[in-house]
């Protein structure tokens, strides 16, 4: 079974901290193989573990995830999604940070579902979301 679900960042910490209850029911009610990570993700992640290295369970947690969940690789059409997603976005006069913005077109470029908390993603054109925070 191919990933349905791209996953961002803050949707893994909440899952991993254990904060939003709703988030870890969905992520049970999934199968595995239908999560992803992008590559993207995987980095900010690893960023959060490398600024808080006193935090076993933030290390153990990020790292029992990401055994689990694929991380999926930043590729060529995830690159040329994101041109055409931040060339939208800037005639329209928004902007998203670099790397939201290819988590974005990782997802797009997959026909995936990108799963976030973050409502700024609602100004991408095409991106399909949802927020497991609720209910």
């Amino acid at each position: 079974m191919p990933p349905a679900y791209l996953l961002d960042r803050n949707i893994v910490s909440y899952f991993v901290r254990g904060n939003f209850p709703a988030v870890r029911k969905q992520v049970a009610r999934k199968p595995l193989e239908s999560l992803a990570v992008s590559a993207v993700t995987e980095g900010e992640l690893r960023y959060w573990v490398a600024s808080c290295p006193r935090s076993i369970r933030t290390r153990t947690g990020v790292e029992d995830f990401l055994v689990r969940v694929a991380s999926l690789p930043w590729d060529s059409d995830a690159a040329r999604t994101y041109a055409g997603a931040r060339n939208q976005l800037k005639r329209k006069g928004r902007a998203l940070n670099s790397a939201d913005l290819m988590i974005a077109a990782h997802a797009l470029s997959l026909d995936l579902t990108l799963v976030t908390h973050d409502s700024i993603f609602a100004f991408v054109d095409g991106l399909k979301t949802e927020d497991w925070t609720v209910g």
